[in-house]
């Protein structure tokens, strides 16, 4: 029997909760002996779908209960049967399962190993009552995960435990932070040259790592159910760094435009444009890959995306727009 879903196993493997007293039949049989045997091997389980396997017990179709009792007897059931059917790999978590339902508004999903065998089957009767409370609630955890901490692991009530968890992403963004001071320490001589360098990183920054987390955000919601490949990775950060140009360049135009009437000093203007437009498209292009490279090397993206991707996208801004200070303003 199934285990009851709740927020501590989302992560199982959807193996744990599937059931196995599902109903299958041979794809060389016909609709009268698909029904004999049926009643003479009754299922113990509820039955939604036919599924249709071979003699090895790989999945071949499926068939709905309308099309097995109004077709003739004699039809051949892989004439009958669908067989574009959506299967669930044994590597799929719970969560995965309930996206499928959310996705495919399907009553069941069956369940396949790697060379496509017939394992189980996920019934939406398990779900039923979870299904919205885990889409708010996963929606949610999103939202806290970009900035290093689980919904669940929030709303602990003892501050030791609160501090244990969300303490150690916070010294990602305090070793970040230590980094950058090191850097500008590292360009002193232009900061101390053209004071109005220093005035504009606060808003450097504060683009680069904005786009950041909206790449963050785009990944993350692109994973959910779907697991990344290089080629659609390659895909996804070509488009990320075009948009990451034009918001790049926009914001940089502005916010350059401000300096040029404020101080009047083109090199400067120059400077923050290029800074912008540089580091924008560089946090674009980290937001959107690092979320996808970790889930390629099977590690959890969901926490560790955010802190890092910030710390990461401040830096390289950095970077960009004291070097090319340094180039401009020689």
């Amino acid at each position: 029997m199934p285990q009851a879903i709740s927020q501590a196993n989302l992560n199982d493997l959807v193996t744990q909760h599937m059931r196995r007293d599902f109903t299958q039949l041979q794809a060389g049989q016909t609709v009268a002996e698909a029904l004999t045997s049926l009643r003479e091997n009754q299922p113990e389980g509820r039955i939604i779908y036919f599924y249709v396997v071979d003699k090895e017990g790989r999945l071949q179709g499926v068939v709905p209960t309308r099309r097995l009792l109004l077709n003739s007897p004699d039809k051949p059931i892989a004439e009958i049967m669908v067989q574009q059917v959506i299967a669930i790999p044994t590597t799929a978590t719970v969560l995965d399962a309930c996206e499928f339902f959310t996705l495919h508004r399907l009553l069941a999903f069956p369940v396949v190993d790697e060379d496509r065998r017939l394992v189980g089957v996920v019934d939406v009767e398990l779900y039923t009552t979870e299904l919205s409370e885990l889409e708010t609630s996963h929606r949610n955890d999103d939202l806290f995960q970009l900035v290093g901490v689980h919904l669940a692991e929030a709303q602990q009530t003892s501050p030791v435990v609160a501090f244990r968890f969300r303490f150690p992403w916070l010294l990602c963004n305090l070793g970040g932070g230590i980094l950058a001071a090191f850097l500008s320490g590292f360009y002193e001589d232009e900061l101390q040259r053209v004071v109005a360098l220093a005035l504009f990183i606060p808003v450097v920054l504060a683009l680069a790592e904005s786009v950041s987390v909206q790449s963050v955000s785009l990944a993350l919601q692109a994973l959910h159910g779907k697991p990344p490949t290089l080629r659609a990775l390659l895909e996804k950060v070509r488009w990320e760094s075009l948009t990451g140009v034009l918001l790049g360049g926009a914001t940089g135009l502005i916010v350059g435009l401000v300096a040029l009437v404020w101080l009047g000093n083109l090199k400067v203007t120059l400077c923050i444009l290029a800074g912008i437009a540089g580091g924008v498209t560089v946090a674009a292009v980290v937001g959107i890959a690092l979320p996808n490279i970790l889930r390629l090397l099977q590690r959890d993206p969901q926490v560790a995306a955010g802190p890092i991707a910030l710390a990461v996208a401040d830096m390289i801004t950095l970077l960009l727009y004291f070097n090319v200070a340094r180039w401009l303003l020689a």
